[in-house]
């Protein structure tokens, strides 16, 4: 008989998991299946990948403490296909299966397998096609002038020199002095000689 992992989540503290929790007993009960653990995040956003019942049900993954995984439907894993394939390839590199029992999605059995594909497929089109519209992006940006990173901080130069120079401060605390990020007074001074003080 296979170990299999609920898992469970409602987006507000109101909310209950109790539906979920007897519908996935019973299909387990149908499939012969052995209910090892059940994970429960209570008020969490699908849309949030840092969850505790969601983080400890992966790392017991790590672990082989169960075989399948079995949730009520796709979006109480995850809200986006990219965050739900991260998740299934995690598990699936620990040789547990999936199963969506209100979507027939099942990668115990060959049909399952085949919409996972599909799914990584979309997933990998949704990152190309992020990318190719940030790429362009950016060269629309550059053709029409607009100047990308971040903009250049002015600060007193003689300023920084003095207290470099003439008080031996380090790069830190003239940009501490200066009000200035370090990188920007580094980037500044580093190349004009030290004068010996007086």
């Amino acid at each position: 008989m296979k170990k299999v992992a609920m898992y469970l989540r409602v987006s507000t503290s109101s909310q209950t998991c109790e539906n979920q929790k007897r519908e996935l007993e019973a299909y387990c009960q149908r499939q012969g299946w052995v209910i090892a653990k059940v994970y429960e995040d209570s008020g969490y956003s699908g849309s949030k990948s840092d969850r505790p019942a969601l983080n400890q049900m992966l790392a017991d993954a790590t672990f082989g403490k169960f075989a399948v995984l079995v949730v009520w439907k796709i979006d109480r894993l995850a809200r986006s296909t990219s965050d739900l394939l991260n998740i299934l390839t995690t598990l699936k590199s620990h040789g547990v299966d999936f199963c969506s029992t209100t979507q027939a999605i099942d990668t115990t059995t060959s049909y399952g397998k085949m919409v996972m594909t599909f799914l990584g497929a979309i997933a990998e089109f949704e990152r190309d096609t992020i990318i190719e519209r940030v790429k362009s992006g950016i060269e629309r940006a550059k053709a029409n002038g607009v100047k990308l990173g971040r903009p250049r901080v002015a600060f007193d130069v003689k300023r920084a020199l003095e207290l470099r120079d003439q008080q031996g401060m380090g790069y830190k605390q003239v940009a501490k002095a200066l009000g200035v990020p370090r990188t920007t007074v580094y980037r500044t001074l580093a190349g004009i000689p030290k004068t010996s003080k007086a």
